[in-house]
């Protein structure tokens, strides 16, 4: 037995609490940008991901207009800064919804530091900063899709091993349903099975 639910009778945000309990866990894109005024905005977009390789894009949704979509507009550039677990309580902080024009950073006491390639600052304290060019925005409804070319990556060295980012090191942060969020749990792994190599469905004996 299934439950049945209809977008187009149920009110938005009925809808919205269920899509976002379903489509779980949400990588959390932690999102600094600057106004045209010289403002720095900090916020947590919990719709993120990568939208292609070659060239590297990442997106994340604003839902509605903040000021986070305003200063992409204004001035074309963004940083994603990784969310780990241990910065939880500060990126809880900076999704509050302060009166414009008041930085989040101060507000939240969160320190900074200057980014590479782009404006907007970076968190000082994230593992990983992915420093953007805004590629395109979509219009979707009520929300708008930010998709941004990555023209710097900075990482830091005590979440790397042999070169490469180690997820028990990072530790990220999820977005559930409700209030909820989610933390790293066990990590399995599975190798991508070569056609070549086929031997049939997993279970079947």
């Amino acid at each position: 037995m299934r439950t049945d639910f209809d977008p187009a009778v149920m009110s938005r945000n009925e809808f919205y609490r269920l899509l976002t309990a379903t489509v779980v866990p949400r990588p959390i894109a932690w999102v600094s940008t600057v106004s045209a005024d010289g403002t720095h905005n900090l916020a947590p977009h919990s719709f993120f991901s990568i939208a292609s390789v070659a060239p590297p894009v990442v997106q994340f949704t604003s839902v509605g207009r903040k000021d986070t979509l305003r200063n992409v507009e204004a001035t074309g550039q963004f940083v994603v800064n990784f969310a780990p677990e241990r910065l939880f309580a500060q990126i809880n902080d900076t999704g509050t919804d302060f009166p414009h024009g008041v930085s989040e950073f101060e507000a939240a006491g969160i320190e900074s530091e200057p980014s590479l390639r782009v404006k907007p600052l970076r968190v000082a304290a994230s593992p990983v900063a992915l420093e953007c060019e805004v590629h395109t925005t979509l219009r979707v409804g009520d929300s708008t899709v930010v998709f941004g070319r990555v023209v710097h990556a900075a990482v830091s060295q005590d979440v790397l091993v042999d070169g490469h980012p180690e997820i028990s090191e990072l530790k990220p942060l999820s977005r559930l349903g409700k209030e909820e969020w989610g933390m790293l749990g066990p990590v399995q792994e599975i190798a991508r099975i070569r056609h070549a190599d086929w031997q049939g469905p997993a279970g079947v004996q």
